[in-house]
């Protein structure tokens, strides 16, 4: 077999045919070059516009076959019909993850945006936020998703419950928010679960491995939304460290003015100080001479406000009354009425309780001959 010339272009042979003589292959050469000359391309250029060329006939001439075929299963009385694509609306698709796509996170930046009252959970040691999929779907319903989608057409249309929850699982699907559960943390371990203080609303949470969209289902967000105002504030506190690091090379002026702004500040903070300890001194005086005592600013170590903290500017000592054991006076009528049928041998007294109001009514007992108690000796029968 003879090897082509060096520079010339391979030409595609099919099974069994025949290779072409070095003749025949130096005037098809010259034949391409003489085309390529007349188009003004260069060989090569014009050997990928033919590939091209070529490439877009096949590609016409399938649509136009596909095109036939589904004139073709339309007009036929009893052709079969073909079936609904992947992502026709009408049913909910499965979900396989994969990249985030721009309308996923233009979808999770709508739903980060609106009320969906998210709780703080525990999941692989971090804190997330985590929301209810009813909130979510409620959100996907309201006019602010139709605001939203004139905005950007891009945000898929919502037409009935299967689009709303194909709509929702382009989240899960781009791995923006996962379905999670509740778990014990303590699972799995050898001691048993320990009596600690636990915060009321805070769960620890793990990622279940079917990501539906049902409403009582709860998914947390790996979603943190934009990140530029926090690299933003990242350059400024860098660049604020680099200024304060950089304070021996300050004008002077600068220089004095931060000295004596210093010192404001330690004279406020030493005053507050003063303030704390003249309010428990005048607190043990009044305590003494017109009890229950009197605080200054009494709000000023609650947890409140700033400005709460100095308001109201004085208030009495609040003491906690002792509270009275309130006694059981039915228990006490039951064991006294108990107490006199086994002395007397008789029933209690009969009691009546009025519903209207909580006045009770009891009828006196009745004047009876006193009896002895009698002891009866059962036998063994019995």
């Amino acid at each position: 077999m003879q090897n082509p010339p060096p520079g010339a272009v391979p030409m595609p042979v099919g099974p069994g045919a025949q290779m072409p003589t070095p003749q025949q292959i130096a005037a098809m050469q010259q034949q391409l070059a003489a085309e390529a000359q007349k188009h003004g391309m260069t060989v090569p250029q014009f050997v990928e516009h033919i590939k091209a060329q070529r490439l877009a006939q096949l590609q016409q001439a399938q649509r136009q076959q596909q095109q036939q075929g589904g004139q073709g299963q339309q007009g036929g009385p009893q052709g079969p019909r073909p079936g609904p694509p992947p992502g026709a609306q009408g049913q909910p698709q499965p979900i396989r993850p994969g990249p985030p796509n721009p309308v996923a996170i233009a979808l999770a930046n709508f739903l980060r945006s609106q009320p969906l009252k998210p709780r703080t959970c525990i999941i692989n040691g971090e804190r997330k936020d985590m929301f209810r999929v009813k909130r979510a779907l409620r959100a996907l319903q309201s006019p602010a998703y139709a605001k939203a989608r004139a905005k950007n057409p891009a945000l898929p249309e919502i037409t009935d419950r299967a689009s709303l929850e194909n709509t929702f699982k382009l989240l899960p699907m781009s791995m923006l928010a996962l379905r999670v559960s509740k778990m014990d943390p303590h699972e799995g371990h050898d001691h048993p679960p320990k009596k600690g203080k636990r915060i009321k609303g805070l769960w620890t949470v793990r990622i279940e491995q079917q990501q539906d969209a049902g409403d009582d289902m709860y998914y947390v967000w790996l979603y943190e939304g934009s990140q530029i105002m926090r690299k933003v504030y990242g350059a400024l506190a860098l660049v604020l460290i680099f200024t304060v690091v950089l304070y021996p090379l300050w004008p002077l002026v600068l220089r004095q003015g931060v000295y004596y702004l210093s010192w404001g500040f330690l004279m406020l903070l030493g005053l507050f100080f003063l303030m704390a300890i003249f309010r428990v001194i005048l607190f043990c005086i009044t305590y003494f001479v017109v009890p229950p005592g009197l605080w200054l600013y009494p709000n000023l170590w609650e947890d409140v406000s700033f400005m709460d903290s100095f308001r109201p500017v004085w208030a009495w000592h609040e003491t906690t009354k002792p509270k009275k054991k309130k006694k059981a006076s039915k228990s006490v009528n039951a064991e006294s009425a108990a107490h006199l049928a086994s002395q007397t041998g008789h029933p209690p007294p009969a009691t009546a309780t009025t519903t209207a109001t909580t006045t009770q009514v009891q009828t006196a007992p009745q004047q009876r001959a006193y009896v002895a108690p009698r002891v009866e000796e059962l036998g063994d029968d019995e």
